[in-house]
């Protein structure tokens, strides 16, 4: 399912109860809604979780803007496993950089090859990752990260609603949370009226009460190991 951006501007409007839009132009409110779909992916990178194959340069660094994705990636979540042709389509596992630089402090010069083992992560360059042993030309791998959202055009100036193209980039489930975005952006700009700095403040704690529910709600519902289940099974 997906969800045009104009409908979520035009609930806007009904609830600013300016359907003209003289007060808060259309414009501005669709650089409101760009503004929160990139709010949801600091909070929830997995909101534009996206999975691809991706060809690795030749080394241990690795970098995902070189890998031409789309969209855009924002952040590596996971490696999972070989993809090459002539690779052996084997898993790839987490490790510490630390760990393999103390007991093989010459790793990134040894041959390259086409079957990745282990890849190595740091939270504080998160579109760069190492792998081990160094990558062949030909090696690829398949990797989920997170995406960055695409900008909703904004329309002319003394646009409506109607104007507004394209669909929204992050799933139908945040529709709500992007409009309580707006919204709270919206009466900030006119805080200085009665009632319109805590109609701010309630419409941004919703927009996190939100966003903190549904992690709380995906991780109860996540498939994860049962107590009682076999923590290993036979091959």
């Amino acid at each position: 399912m997906t969800v045009s951006a104009s409908s979520i501007i035009r609930r806007a409007t009904d609830i600013l109860v300016d359907s003209t839009s003289v007060r808060w132009p259309v414009s501005e409110l669709v650089r409101w809604l760009n503004d929160a779909q990139r709010e949801i992916i600091l909070v929830r990178p997995d909101a534009m979780n996206r999975t691809a194959t991706g060809t690795l340069a030749l080394g241990s660094r690795q970098s995902l803007d070189a890998m031409a994705l789309s969209p855009t990636p924002a952040k590596l979540i996971e490696i999972t496993r070989n993809l090459a042709a002539t690779s052996s389509k084997g898993a790839v596992r987490v490790v510490s950089r630390h760990i393999l630089d103390a007991q093989m402090p010459g790793w990134h010069s040894i041959a390259p090859n086409v079957n990745i083992l282990h890849y190595m992560f740091d939270a504080r360059d998160p579109k760069t990752f190492y792998v081990y042993p160094p990558a062949s030309a030909a090696a690829q791998l398949e990797i989920m990260y997170s995406a960055i959202p695409t900008d909703i055009a904004e329309p002319a100036d003394g646009s409506t609603f109607a104007s507004v193209v394209g669909n929204i980039s992050v799933p139908a489930i945040y529709a709500n949370v992007l409009l309580d975005y707006i919204l709270y952006r919206a009466y900030n700009k006119d805080s200085e009226y009665a009632g319109n700095e805590a109609r701010a403040a309630a419409y941004y704690a919703m927009f996190n009460g939100s966003l903190s529910n549904e992690i709380k709600a995906t991780m109860a519902v996540a498939p994860q190991m049962k107590p009682g289940m076999p923590a290993s099974v036979g091959v």
